[in-house]
């Protein structure tokens, strides 16, 4: 693998070097990353063994790929040099948000720029990222983007005008899986279970439900129906669900996050 840098040190920079690592994509000489300040470069390089370099000369120099791994909004401020350190370099970026067309001005002369947007599993290597290339890529750089962005879990190409519909699902996804989560905890413990066994109850029950829908490839629909006699309790549960319109607050939700999404985008 080509020496990769990684602009920033927080969870999915993070996630992203230690999953290169275990994985044996990269070995720590091959990294290296930097922070804002904040400490977490050099956390992660006496966890790992990967370089916290000092400055960008450092950093960017010798890389071949440049993840961007900072908040979206120190882009603007990143130190002008990079554009000129970044000639000729892959670029990687995780800023959620920021439009290929907004990151080829900071960096006009890299030999190709890709915008990912993981989700937060990645941060176990459970996650699911789809990425878009200003350009397609050749095999060299595919193998590259496919090997850093699969250090998070599973990832897929798609064109960029669908990235904010991905972050509406994918992107936000898991806080409203961790809503449902809580919401199917605190019903239980309405219904009369204590606290920690309704907490358990319906962490289990996501898990072990998502394990199946994974395993056996069949529509939730299906499944669904395997657990649903009729006017049985699953049933007059699922009606009530029916009554509250749940799918139709579940697409508002995803339109909402996505509808935010190109505000952000078209403000980048």
């Amino acid at each position: 693998m080509p020496h990769i840098s990684f602009l920033g040190a927080g969870r999915m920079a993070s996630a992203m070097v230690e999953g290169l690592l275990e994985k044996k994509v990269c070995s720590p000489p091959e990294l290296a990353c930097n922070d804002g300040g904040d400490g977490t470069a050099a956390q992660l390089a006496a966890r790992t063994g990967v370089r916290a370099a000092s400055s960008l000369v450092e950093l960017v120099g010798p890389a071949d790929t440049v993840v961007l791994a900072c908040k979206p909004q120190q882009l603007a401020g990143l130190d002008p040099s990079l554009t000129a350190l970044g000639r000729g370099k892959l670029v990687l970026s995780i800023l959620a948000g920021t439009r290929l067309a907004r990151l080829a001005e900071v960096f006009p002369s890299a030999r190709n720029i890709v915008r990912a947007m993981p989700n937060t599993p990645g941060q176990i290597g459970a996650g699911v990222t789809v990425w878009s290339p200003l350009r397609p890529l050749d095999s060299g750089d595919r193998v590259t983007i496919e090997s850093v962005l699969g250090a998070l879990g599973q990832n897929l190409e798609a064109p960029e005008e669908q990235l904010d519909a991905v972050t509406g699902l994918s992107g936000s996804g898991p806080a409203y899986v961790f809503e449902f989560a809580a919401a199917l905890r605190d019903a239980g413990e309405a219904a009369g279970l204590p606290r920690d066994t309704a907490w358990k109850l319906a962490r289990e029950t996501l898990l072990g439900s998502a394990r199946l829908l994974a395993r056996t490839g069949q529509e939730p629909e299906a499944l669904r129906d395997q657990v649903t006699s009729p006017n049985g309790t699953t049933f007059a549960g699922l009606q009530r669900m029916k009554a509250r319109d749940f799918r139709g607050v579940m697409k508002e939700t995803v339109l909402a996050a996505t509808a935010r999404s190109e505000e952000l985008s078209r403000g980048a």
